[in-house]
């Protein structure tokens, strides 16, 4: 999936068959309608905020499952897996930049942002719920075989 591509003009609810899993965290600013239902219930910026976030973001993948909605189900696991790297990277490198001025990678501290690792261990708790989840795993296998 690219900026460009066609897909992104797609509703994925009306068409399921068209979302690719992707790696990592690919689409999550861009595969609609899910993107407007979880950008909004992310945060990172602290602790409070994760604990409010993370479980927000669980109770719409639990949502997505019970439609049998796989894409919502997936990009709600990228909304938690992408809550638990972008805070550990804050956790990790001072002011979350990974790379100095001249492009090269800068050593991790540990830990320069208590406050976003402790966001992170929150985000990465619903984010095994859902990879350890059984109808997750289904889905996902079932959705591949679709395709």
């Amino acid at each position: 999936m690219t900026d460009e591509s066609p897909e992104y003009d797609i509703d994925f609810r009306d068409r399921p068959e068209q979302y690719e899993i992707g790696r990592g965290e690919q689409g999550v600013f861009k595969v609609e309608p899910y993107k407007s239902e979880l950008l909004p219930l992310w945060s990172y910026r602290d602790a409070d905020a994760a604990r409010e976030s993370a479980p927000s973001i669980y109770e719409q993948y639990e949502r997505y499952r019970e439609n049998d909605d796989f894409p919502g189900m997936d990009m709600a696991r990228k909304y938690l897996q992408m809550g638990y790297t972008r805070a550990m990277r804050y956790a990790k490198y001072p002011g979350g930049r990974k790379y100095d001025g001249n492009g090269d990678k800068r050593e991790p501290q540990r830990w320069a942002d208590r406050e976003k690792r402790a966001a992170a261990l929150v985000f990465e708790r619903y984010w095994e719920r859902v990879r350890e989840d059984d109808a997750y795993q289904r889905a996902k296998d079932a959705h591949r075989e679709r395709r």
